[in-house]
């Protein structure tokens, strides 16, 4: 018995079987201490990101904004971590991951009431906040994954619309290590298009603070206002008030207009345009070679884009709809210098119920002015350097630079292009537009990623279906019949 157990035992198929064991137990013990270490990893070093939207993918925006952290940044999340949707708790230990300047800290509002209260949030939220500036901001799930609320009335349910976890995220850290804010106006009582609520996202991610400002009342733009918009203007402004916008201009001001009705007369608007070398045509804009399925006013312009406007875009295309144009010309004063990046091709007409003007036209152009501090010109004044800006006999630099950016149509951030078309650049373009008024001390606003799904369509449907039906069929029976006359004559 003993003789036959250890010829079992020590046999060719037990040691083989011994082997096996063995090297199982290794590959289990290899696996268990590779997940061990690999669970001790950051979120944002282990994480790989398979959704199709790419909802975790962090620009180099946001990771340069997190690197440079020089002040402490808390992140705390006031819910119940296991009932947290899994895409903002993810997102958010891999955003915290970045940078150990960041601390996050998960705190059940159920168990500790007394944090609502702390934090003034409510529960489902997060607070990013710095104890440096002692400034926070509170950020609710509900700005994070958007619905489309109208959808409940129609399939009964909402719909997932957008993840904007970065967009928040990076907006609150931007928030929160700044000193102060920009201070935005925009103007009203002539007929402007009220700013969509993706653009007024993205300003106020900015960390823009937008003011309402009617120059019928008071035609002179606030002291503190750093930027003045008028968002598509169907009339035109007054006398007192086209001063109002010069003088603001010669105070070193920041204004950008976009166009609005181009059927009405606005001679006081034109006059500022053309002070700064642009002299509006009359009629709508169109260009027969750069249009959308063959619709001649809906423009995709020329871009000639420096750095600071070409921030974050890739395809740049940009589409104008009823857009108005204008033509160079000389400007009032010697010190302005215009420079456009945004035009039609040469194939770009002006059309009025009259006649029809062929040109390359300007949709889009920023010009700008150094004014130095007694009102004098830059470029004018005594002892002007070569960037324009005029200095003192100790070098010391007193210019200020006016700026006016002029876009030819309002429609550039009108919601039913931004949303119809998301996958247009419209929007970046418009916010590196507001950013370049502010040079380097540009705020980040990063777009939300859509969460909706999108269909691969095929593009001539009958000749697709013809080869699936027909093309395919022949080409495996012709095959076949190759490989079955081969055979027969071997």
């Amino acid at each position: 018995m003993k003789k036959k157990f250890r010829e079992t035992f020590f046999s060719v198929s037990s040691r083989y079987g011994s082997y096996s064991l063995g090297a199982i137990a290794l590959v289990v013990a290899i696996v268990i201490v590779a997940n061990l270490i690999v669970g001790q990893l950051p979120e944002n070093v282990r994480s790989v990101d398979l959704s199709d939207n790419k909802i975790y993918e962090i620009t180099d925006v946001s990771r340069k904004l997190v690197k440079d952290l020089k002040q402490p940044v808390a992140i705390t999340v006031l819910a119940q971590k296991d009932q947290v949707d899994k895409r903002i708790r993810n997102f958010v230990e891999k955003y915290a991951g970045l940078s150990s300047k960041i601390t996050l800290e998960w705190i059940d509002p159920v168990q500790h009431p007394s944090a609502l209260s702390k934090y003034d949030a409510q529960a489902d939220s997060l607070v990013v906040s710095c104890e440096d500036t002692d400034k926070q901001r509170v950020i609710s799930f509900g700005e994070i994954i958007t619905y489309d609320q109208m959808s409940y009335y129609t399939t009964g349910s909402m719909q997932e619309t957008a993840f904007d976890g970065e967009g928040q995220l990076t907006a609150a850290v931007n928030y929160v290590i700044s000193s102060q804010g920009r201070q935005v106006y925009y103007s009203t009582g002539h007929g402007e298009e009220t700013f969509s609520s993706s653009v007024q996202g993205l300003l106020e991610k900015a960390n823009y603070t937008l003011e309402e400002c009617n120059l019928l009342m008071n035609p002179d733009i606030p002291e503190e206002c750093e930027l003045f918009i008028m968002n598509g203007p169907s009339t035109d402004v007054t006398a007192d008030e086209q001063k109002g916008i010069l003088d603001y201009l010669q105070r070193g001001g920041k204004v950008m207009i976009l166009l609005g009705d181009g059927e009405k007369s606005t001679p006081n608007l034109d006059a500022i345009f053309k002070e700064y070398g642009l002299e509006r045509e009359q009629g709508y804009v169109a260009d027969i070679q750069r249009s959308y399925q063959q619709n001649p006013y809906y423009i995709f312009p020329e871009l000639s884009l420096g750095e600071e406007y070409a921030k974050g875009m890739s395809s740049e295309m940009v589409l104008l709809i009823n857009a108005q144009g204008f033509t160079q010309t000389d400007p009032a004063r010697e010190a302005i210098t215009l420079n456009s990046f945004m035009n039609t091709s040469s194939d770009g007409y002006v059309v009025t119920d009259k006649d029809e003007k062929q040109g390359t036209y300007v949709l889009g152009a920023v010009a700008t002015e150094t004014i130095s501090v007694n009102g004098v010109s830059g470029n004018q004044a005594k002892g002007a350097g070569d960037d324009g800006k005029s200095s003192d006999a100790s070098g010391e630099e007193d210019g200020l630079e006016s700026r006016l950016t002029v876009l030819g149509a309002g429609s550039m951030i009108d919601a039913n292009v931004t949303d119809t078309f998301s996958t247009l650049e419209n929007l970046t373009l418009f916010m590196n537009a507001v950013g370049a008024n502010f040079g380097e001390d540009a705020s980040i606003s990063i777009e939300p990623k859509s969460l909706e799904v999108t269909y691969n369509t095929v593009q001539y449907p009958g000749l697709f279906s013809l080869l699936v039906i027909f093309g395919i069929p022949v080409i495996v029976l012709g095959f076949g019949f190759v490989t079955w006359l081969r055979r027969r004559k071997a």
